[in-house]
């Protein structure tokens, strides 16, 4: 990752556009809060900690989409939960973490701190850039993606930071949302696990 863009000017892109964004979409992000509360409860906001830049772990912010309480993933996931992921608008609370500069615009996809060792053997390029709310898997297919092309994808990404790809990644965005292709691995309420599909 080289280049004047990648070194200072995408983080200048992404603290404007965060901070903007956060403030035209102050009421969605209001009516997002109050739908949740009502349709899953007390705690609107899902936190999980994932794995960013040096592959070092943050603290992911998002709207909840699952029910609380026993069962697996697929019980709990919600009607309302399924609308959010499919829409993306689950995300919109992570642009706290683009703020705080635990996230970027666009880059790989924030995955779990657990799948760090595998990512490291994998997939070591992908630590060299900030995750990101969109990003070439999230355009390309998402979680239909085999593990193997996504994190192909991510490598080339992180090889390749440019101010016209991630313009591209992000005018792409809304009609890959829109198609609401790979939101969730066959057999999966979300993603297929990393180990699982890359274990030899």
């Amino acid at each position: 990752m080289t280049g004047l863009y990648a070194r200072a000017g995408k983080r200048a892109l992404d603290l404007a556009a965060a901070a903007l964004l956060l403030v035209v979409l102050a009421p969605v992000v209001a009516a997002l809060a109050l739908a949740t509360r009502i349709a899953l409860g007390p705690g609107v906001l899902f936190r999980q900690p994932r794995l960013g830049l040096g592959a070092r772990p943050f603290t992911l912010v998002k709207f909840r989409s699952m029910r609380a309480g026993p069962g697996g993933d697929a019980e709990r996931l919600t009607r309302y939960g399924v609308w959010l992921r499919r829409t993306s608008l689950d995300e919109l609370p992570s642009l706290v973490n683009v703020l705080r500069g635990e996230m970027s615009l666009v880059g790989p996809r924030p995955l779990l701190v657990e799948d760090a060792g595998h990512l490291l053997r994998l997939c070591p390029e992908r630590f060299a850039v900030r995750p990101g709310l969109t990003g070439p898997v999230q355009v390309g297919g998402r979680n239909a993606l085999p593990w193997t092309a996504r994190l192909a994808l991510d490598a080339a990404y992180a090889r390749e930071v440019s101010f016209r790809r991630d313009l591209a990644l992000l005018l792409a965005t809304p009609a890959a949302v829109l198609r609401g292709d790979g939101v969730a691995s066959p057999g999966h309420a979300a993603g297929a696990p990393l180990a699982g599909e890359t274990a030899p």
